[in-house]
């Protein structure tokens, strides 16, 4: 991404927006390490760009890596290298990316999913600007900018013992905290017109004919728990449904699962399928209450039909729970394990057992 590309993006005029982009030109010509801490979709990454392109550093290398989208022993492969013959499958020797940063910027993502060993192994090259690749013996320097971001309250982690608190000390020469896009009212429609205008650009749209009050108000309303990446995603493809039409957009579509259709188990077997129709003179909702595996959120169960799959059932409860869970403390992780009465690293197995974690 140019320098820019990347300014266009950033767009707002709310003072809690304007204030950071002000913390951020104020910090960025600093060599030192930074941490963004915000929600989902609140723009971490265009920060942690814009501080390397308004740095002495900007025509060096942005390197960027989500730490949780690897497992602990490819992530120290990722961040550091490793010799050829230090594992099974490296057969050449790989530059880790403070390799590739070096002179330039490293931008670490979901930095509260690191482990033990990672985090040492980060407080090392902050402290001395040294590292050896996996399965090496050679000590190696880097001059690379730390860049960090996190959803979660880093502290409170600390405090809990699930971070070092040494590397939060050298991590937090500054924090720049990203408001929410609820907390950013009069950016959302500028906001929303840009992505508008965009898709109707890249469907070779004629023109995009702007959004009715009824549109407006809802893009407004709302409180949009995914952020700028979720009013993206809305208008985006509101856009594409409205097609060509010459009239302003009216229906904004928050939820694209959302239908009369929708299955709610989370696995079903053929032999216990229900079926897709409903009944004659039976509402939707009273054939979607009946269905096999679904948990009212009143404050009793339906009663469930016999025979059923045990463990499936009490699995697809689990789930529904997590992701109620999720939804309610805005996907941030601690606070779904203080709602469900569980540690963190409880919370993390769970959601690792179900595949939840690249989800949220």
């Amino acid at each position: 991404m140019t320098k820019t590309n990347q300014q266009e993006n950033l767009i707002g005029q709310s003072n809690a927006f304007l204030e950071v982009l002000e913390h951020v030109s104020q910090v960025a010509p600093l060599s030192k390490p930074v941490l963004i801490i915000g929600e989902r979709g609140t723009g971490k990454e265009l920060i942690a760009e814009r501080l390397h392109f308004l740095s002495q550093r900007w025509d060096q290398s942005f390197i960027k890596l989500n730490c949780a989208s690897l497992s602990e022993s490819l992530l120290e492969s990722e961040l550091f290298g490793h010799e050829s013959g230090a594992f099974t499958g490296a057969r050449n020797r790989h530059e880790g990316r403070f390799e590739r940063a070096d002179g330039g910027t490293l931008f670490l993502d979901e930095l509260a999913n690191t482990s033990g060993l990672i985090q040492e192994k980060l407080l090392r090259v902050i402290e001395y600007g040294e590292y050896e690749r996996v399965g090496g013996s050679k000590t190696l320097h880097a001059d690379v900018r730390l860049i960090c971001a996190a959803n979660e309250d880093l502290p409170s982690l600390a405090d809990a013992g699930e971070f070092r608190a040494d590397l939060l000390d050298r991590l937090a020469f500054d924090v720049i905290t990203l408001p929410p896009l609820r907390y950013r009212r009069e950016d959302i429609l500028p906001l929303a017109e840009y992505f508008a205008v965009s898709m109707a650009r890249q469907l070779k749209m004629e023109l995009f004919t702007g959004f009715s009050r009824t549109a407006q108000e809802i893009l407004l309303e709302h409180r949009w728990p995914g952020n700028i990446r979720e009013l993206k995603n809305a208008v985006e493809r509101s856009v594409y449904r409205h097609g060509d039409e010459p009239e302003q957009i009216e229906n904004i579509i928050l939820d694209p699962f959302d239908s009369p259709f929708r299955p709610r188990s989370r696995v079903k077997t053929k032999e216990r399928q229900v079926a897709t129709e409903p009944h004659a003179g039976v509402p939707a909702t009273v054939e979607n209450s009946v269905e096999l595996g679904s948990v009212s959120s009143g404050a009793h169960q339906q009663v469930p039909q016999f025979p059923l799959d045990f463990k499936q059932e009490t699995e697809s409860y689990e789930v529904h729970l997590i992701q109620t869970a999720l939804a309610e403390s805005q996907f941030n992780q601690k606070k779904t394990a203080e709602l469900l009465g569980l540690s963190y690293h409880q919370l993390r197995g769970i959601l690792k057992k179900y595949n939840l974690l690249d989800k949220n």
